[in-house]
């Protein structure tokens, strides 16, 4: 399997399915290195805050469940 063939979005919601040939594995080590060195106060704060802007992004994007698209 190619690396570009592959929507991560899609096929890697239960977990990369390339492993170790993975072209986000950076993005990976990223993350798990805030969550490592944030407590979950301040995590929590962080999905809070942030829970505005996706929301509208979905409501533009007419993707909200139980909504019409505009």
């Amino acid at each position: 399997m190619t690396t570009h063939a592959v929507n991560c979005a899609e096929a890697c919601v239960n977990g990369c399915i390339l492993g170790d040939a993975c072209p986000h594995r950076e993005h990976l080590a990223a993350a798990l290195q805030f969550i490592a060195t944030h407590d979950l106060d301040q995590l929590v704060a962080v999905a809070q805050n942030s829970a505005p802007q996706r929301l509208l992004r979905q409501l533009e994007k007419g993707k909200l469940p139980g909504y019409p698209p505009s």
